[in-house]
């Protein structure tokens, strides 16, 4: 058996983290399976992996940046006074460097790194929890940057000021829930007497008890006949903590169902609630989108923010600290969500769900079966707060792309599991992104989903994709429409230009005014509503039915008008439609169909 940490230390950190992902990674789909609060849309398994995964990787990328700064002879204070360590003697063929000593990581450097991958990559509410779980661990842990490793008494007080924490950051706790699986796992932990080991297997235990125990507290967790999803979660994690300071898993065994649940199936052959796996269904009044995005602003801010956003909707999580946080909540008006983290500072990675008929805010009365996957869905990368409302109005799952913030490919695959369907149409809106588009599908392929790239370059060619798509439709030919659609729509922007440059329409100066027609510079001009009614006319000069006029933030306050008004005076058969893009990079967006 390898040697297991007696204490825990930045190596127990990265076991830690290892052993949770796989934990996770192997409970994913049960997890799934029985996620119906506080709503019921079978993801909390992969939302809880996802967190872990960027709390992992954050980790691993700690002890990388040390071991790269051992290989040049640089400690992490500053450059070596002796220089590199390379091409130094070898004894029995490995290198012998006379070089400083690097130090590993200290437990400060890895926990601090596990809660913000944690953080920064949260998704979901159970997922935004757990990172203030781990967040909470971390500020006592690195509280004395100076110590290497703690024992058990130090492991205690991280475990009782992580559910603490993690239970502030919720606006309205609810019991039954992932809160209170933490709280039980930090009173168990809080009598353990011992190393790091018996710590942690009494708050396993405490957690398992109280998961156990979940359905008395929870309704909707006692009519559908399954413990809680993120508590389930939770004791995943704390089982990969265990594992850490004694190099064996804890046993795992079913997820307990009540007994009255169980008695009920045994003589009927039937659940208590109609029918195999039901769940409660959704109140019709519950909201209708999960907005999520990470948000730099200061603790006076956030303070506004949380009373604005509990004002708007429910499930309001905001964690994090130190000028970042991340914000979890379910509403019906997206647009007003993000509005408001605009106001409080600089919202970005915004990620807006809409909630279909499958989905259910589980705090009726009735019961229905446990949500399966959609038959089809559209994922779209949009520029803008403004857009990313159009679209999930319209039923898209939206990934907002900030101006010099492309979206990574595992965020669209992020976006097409958040989709929870079996056929999914993927619209990447700017030419740039279309390898990254690429990569996304062919992995959410390997996953089991088919999926369809429509190589859409503009915002404006996927509104028009959007308009036409028929879920009732077969695949195939909602593909082929939604693609004719796009690829009949010329797009242009209007923007300024940043520097000076050679364009295809001459040289331009930092601070011209820029017309760009499918992707190329046709108009330079130094007034922004010229320079769009000039791009404008040369595009309904090869004729047009439809224009569409997506304002950015900046746009002149009068351009929307001027334009509608020269078209309906030049262009009598033509109709313009205007919406409000937000912060968007370009001041506007045109599209003529």
């Amino acid at each position: 058996m390898p040697q297991v940490p007696q204490t825990l230390d930045a190596s127990a950190v990265r076991a830690w983290s290892g052993l949770a992902l796989e934990a996770l990674g192997r409970a994913r789909e049960e997890i799934d399976a029985i996620n119906v609060y506080p709503v019921a849309d079978g993801d909390t398994g992969t939302n809880l992996y996802l967190t872990v995964e960027s709390a992992a990787a954050a980790v691993e990328a700690v002890f990388a940046a040390h071991a790269a700064m051992s290989v040049v002879g640089t400690a992490p204070g500053g450059p070596s006074s002796e220089g590199p360590v390379s091409d130094v003697p070898v004894s029995d063929g490995r290198p012998v460097s006379h070089g400083p000593l690097i130090e590993p990581p200290t437990l400060a450097d890895a926990v601090r790194a596990m809660a913000h991958g944690a953080l920064i990559g949260a998704r979901g509410n159970s997922g935004t929890i757990l990172a203030q779980l781990l967040r909470g661990m971390a500020q006592v842990l690195a509280a004395d940057t100076g110590t290497e490793r703690t024992d058990g008494p130090g492991l205690r007080l991280a475990l009782r000021h992580a559910a603490d924490a993690a239970r502030q950051a919720v606006a309205h706790p609810v019991e039954g829930t992932v809160l209170t699986v933490a709280t039980a796992a930090a009173d168990a932990a809080s009598g353990a007497e011992g190393d790091c080991a018996v710590v942690a297997r009494a708050a396993y235990e405490g957690a398992r008890a109280a998961l156990a125990a979940t359905p008395g507290q929870l309704a909707v967790l006692e009519r559908a006949g399954v413990v809680d999803a993120g508590g389930r979660g939770l004791v995943a994690v704390l089982g990969a903590l265990v594992e850490t300071f004694t190099g064996a898993a804890p046993a795992v065994e079913a997820i307990p169902v009540l007994a009255s649940h169980a008695r009920v199936q045994a003589d009927t052959g039937e659940c208590a609630d109609g029918g195999p796996g039901t769940a409660p269904v959704e109140d019709e009044s519950g909201p209708a989108f999960e907005v999520i995005y990470l948000l730099e602003a200061d603790d006076t801010a956030v303070a506004r923010l949380r009373d604005r956003l509990d004002g708007l909707g429910d499930s309001l999580v905001v964690v994090g600290g130190d000028g970042l946080w991340n914000v979890h909540v379910h509403v019906d008006d997206a647009g007003a969500a993000v509005e408001a983290g605009v106001e409080a500072g600089r919202p970005y990675r915004i990620r807006i769900t809409h909630f279909g008929p499958a989905d259910a805010h589980t705090t009726g009365s009735t019961v229905r079966p446990l949500r399966e996957r959609a038959q089809r869905a559209v994922v779209a990368v949009v520029p803008g707060e403004g857009l990313a409302r159009l679209y999930a109005d319209a039923g898209a799952t939206t990934v907002l792309a900030r101006p010099g913030e492309p979206p990574a490919s595992g965020e669209l695959v992020d976006a097409v599991r958040r989709a929870h369907a079996l056929e999914v149409v993927l619209l990447p809106n700017d030419a740039e992104l279309r390898h990254t588009a690429a990569a996304a599908a062919e992995q959410a392929r390997t996953e089991g989903v088919r999926v369809a790239l429509i190589p859409t370059r503009s915002a404006v060619q996927g509104i028009a994709a959007l308009a036409v798509h028929e879920p009732e439709r077969r695949f195939d030919e909602d593909v082929v429409a939604m693609t004719s659609a796009a690829g009949a729509t010329r797009y242009a922007e209007v923007e300024v230009a940043e520097r000076q440059s050679w364009t295809m329409a001459g040289i331009c100066q930092a601070g011209d005014v820029l017309g760009l027609i499918d992707g190329d510079v046709a108009v330079i001009g130094s007034d922004v509503t010229a320079t769009a009614e000039s791009v404008l006319n040369r595009m309904l000069s090869a004729g047009g039915e439809m224009v569409t006029l997506v304002l950015g933030d900046e746009a002149p306050a009068t351009i929307a008008d001027h334009l509608e008004a020269r078209v309906r005076e030049s262009y009598l058969a033509v109709d313009t439609v205007v919406y409000r893009g937000g912060h968007q990079g370009a001041l506007l967006l045109i599209g003529v169909e």
